[in-house]
């Protein structure tokens, strides 16, 4: 017998959204309804698709604003409201993934452009890839703030949204994925109450702040009902932040270090590394007779290995002489003693040169080296990838000065011995697990040797120097950010700039004191804990979600859909 089939309109066009009583995890059968449309609809519906897919990609790419050059801190609170409101209105799961993973292009392009110059049309795909990080996230978004959210749903919301954000902050920031460039929490590295909190739990307790505060605001916007858990959220989040203002102490002052900065500034050419040398080489001449504890020279300052060119080393014997004060400087060369091509931190004092040598760890994929070279290594073709992949150090160095001068000044202007040192190169000042290494080690200065001459005009410069102000807060120990061509700056102990920087247009040196502090932050001692504490409140929300915990009042357990033959009465009018 044919049971006749009626088609209500009303109920095709409803929004899920608008039930209360509707599971907001339960998909509809779009496509199925779709074919069933007449065509002037469906041309509509694919346009109001494309139009909400493009503004997805838009909504994540909002929070690129808030970090340095265009430095919109504030804007980093309200940044995700509209990526947050846009996938709580998905009309399923499906469409809220499909919101968090072009939401995800979106804010690896905007965060990550300037690397087109060194991945040119490859960002694309790799913004692809790492765009599905946000996938299961815009999943949790919706399902603890679609439709209308019981109270409970939205102060879980408040907790697990932040957290998986955070998850994917951990994911992204292993290092052949492009490590941590670009989190929430480094867009606050000029606030205070921010840099304390980092002090405490480092940058992943920034960015659940952000996060938590973006997630209130949401709550406040498009739940009227639910006022009262936004107005909550805020209130937490306000005294979150006036509790690390007012209740964290700066590191204790334990003496102050002079450091010299030196950026020859931008030299090209097929000369280029030896201009830049005499340069250097110049600027640190200048230094005679002020009285410095350090020299810092950027990377790549050095086009061949000193151990095997008794000529620079000899130069720079002299140098260090002439300042009464060691050298660091850098060398990107292949090694005297063994195969391969390295990065290398090399202390040279008054005696020449020391045994204190350290070799970058952490590569720039694509930049240092290519993944799979034997499959991908045509890329060198395009960009400004490695011609030949450099090799990596093994270990973390802790650096001793040499005996030169007076050395470091204590708290009452005597003399002192100088502070261990800490180098980190380039792309690994990102990495908030190396510097607190480094000082649980001993050091009690963090030196950055850097050099983004390859992205000069971008936003990148600005960026990088900016992240040593929260590996100064998290460590509670003075940071020299020293770069070839820009930015070049100094920050203490509490995160604060020390001192002007030396911006990309500059051919100069900087002598800046920085205090020098033995505090152990909190972030030393207990280390990555926030990241322990969002992956089991992930955990324990899947779990009571999959339990029913959170299911509206009234609303029946999700049953799977029969599979039935066509023309039988499972499946009507076929």
């Amino acid at each position: 017998m044919r049971i006749p089939f009626v088609r209500r309109d009303q109920d095709r066009d409803r929004d899920p959204g608008q039930d209360r009583n509707q599971d907001p995890d339960q998909d509809q059968d779009q496509a199925r309804n779709q074919q069933r449309l007449p065509g002037r609809d469906r041309g509509r519906t694919r346009r109001r698709t494309l139009g909400r897919s493009l503004l997805a990609v838009g909504c994540g790419a909002l929070p690129a604003l808030a970090f340095p050059a265009p430095g919109l801190w504030w804007w980093a609170y309200l940044a995700l409201v509209p990526w947050l409101l846009l996938i709580r209105t998905a009309p399923g799961g499906r469409r809220a993934a499909l919101d968090g993973w072009l939401g995800g292009i979106g804010f690896v392009l905007a965060v990550h452009h300037w690397l087109l110059p060194s991945l040119h049309v490859f960002l694309l795909p790799l913004s692809a890839l790492l765009g599905l990080l946000w996938l299961p996230w815009a999943w949790l978004v919706r399902s603890l703030l679609g439709g209308a959210p019981s109270a409970l749903r939205a102060t879980v919301a408040l907790l697990a949204v932040p957290s998986g954000w955070l998850l994917i902050e951990l994911v992204r920031s292993w290092e052949g994925l492009g490590g941590p460039w670009g989190l929430l929490g480094t867009s606050q590295w000029q606030v205070p109450a921010a840099l304390r909190l980092a002090s405490v739990g480092g940058v992943w307790l920034v960015t659940l702040l952000v996060v938590a505060a973006n997630t209130a605001v949401a709550l406040l916007v498009a739940a009227p009902g639910l006022r009262a858990v936004g107005v909550a959220g805020i209130t937490g989040c306000a005294l979150v932040a006036g509790t690390a203002a007012w209740g964290v102490g700066a590191p204790r002052v334990s003496g102050t270090v002079r450091v010299a900065l030196v950026q020859p500034g931008v030299l090209a050419g097929a000369d280029g590394v030896e201009r830049r040398f005499d340069r250097a080489e110049e600027l640190t001449r200048s230094l005679a007779g002020q009285r410095v504890d350090l020299v810092v020279w950027g990377e790549s300052g050095v086009g061949a290995d000193p151990a095997g060119r008794p000529d620079l080393a000899a130069r720079l014997t002299a140098l260090s002489r002439a300042v009464d004060a060691p050298l660091l400087v850098n060398v990107d060369a292949r090694r005297a003693d063994r195969p391969g091509i390295f990065k290398s931190a090399v202390l040279v004092g008054p005696a020449g040169l020391t045994a204190e040598r350290y070799d970058k760890m952490r590569l720039v994929p694509f930049g240092e080296y290519i993944p799979a070279r034997g499959v991908l290594g045509w890329v060198t073709s395009f960009g400004k990838a490695a011609a030949e992949d450099r090799r990596r150090g093994t270990a973390p160095v802790v650096m001793t000065l040499p005996a030169t001068g007076e050395g470091s000044r204590d708290s009452t202007g005597g003399s002192a011995r100088g502070p261990l040192i800490g180098p980190l190169i380039c792309f690994e000042s990102a990495f908030p697990d190396m510097s607190r290494h480094l000082v649980r080690d001993g050091a009690g200065l963090l030196v950055v040797q850097s050099s983004t001459s390859t992205f000069q005009e971008s936003w990148a410069p600005a960026q990088h120097a900016s992240l040593a102000a929260l590996r100064a807060a998290e460590t509670g120990r003075p940071v020299a950010h020293a770069t070839l061509t820009g930015v070049s700056a100094a920050y203490g102990p509490d995160g604060r700039r020390i001192g002007a920087v030396l911006g990309t247009d500059a051919s100069a040196v900087a002598v800046r004191e920085l205090p020098l502090s033995d505090t152990t932050t909190g972030y030393v001692r207990w280390g990555d804990w926030p990241l322990y504490g969002a992956l089991a409140v992930v955990a324990l929300v899947c779990a009571a979600e999959g339990a029913g915990a959170f299911r509206r009042p009234g609303s029946a357990p999700r049953v799977r859909r029969a599979r039935t033959a066509r023309g039988s009465a499972g499946r009507p009018g076929h």
